[in-house]
């Protein structure tokens, strides 16, 4: 079992940025692959942005390609999400997941608010 903690949401203006942070116990954290996910309202949730155990690869949805990204501390247990030029369409609950090197995600954090006021 493993517990995810995302920490770093809130209120930007449109161009602006935010940190999320999430933090993982309870697991091996530096042998498990990492991702960010968002739910805008009255949307499913979407795949933003993945990290495998290493840092090495990396893999973003289209839509913040050159404006997000994703990192790791293995040492912290911690994985970063940096999001620039925010856009209204960014705004949403983001998820952290940490899942198994093979693929798929299994576990989910409480999730973040982050809104961007245009």
């Amino acid at each position: 079992q493993v517990q995810l903690v995302e920490s770093g949401g809130g209120l930007v203006q449109a161009g602006g940025s935010l940190r999320l942070s999430c933090a993982a116990s309870g697991r091996t954290f530096s042998t498990y692959t990492m991702g960010w996910f968002r739910q805008a309202p009255g949307k499913e949730r979407e795949f933003v942005a993945g990290i495998s155990w290493s840092g090495g690869r990396t893999y973003y949805t289209d839509s913040v390609k050159g404006r997000f990204t994703i990192s790791r501390d293995n040492a912290k247990n911690t994985v970063y999400l940096q999001m620039n030029i925010l856009k209204p369409e960014d705004t949403g609950v983001y998820y952290c997941a940490s899942g198994p090197p093979n693929g798929g995600y299994d576990s989910w954090g409480q999730g973040t608010q982050g809104t961007v006021s245009s």
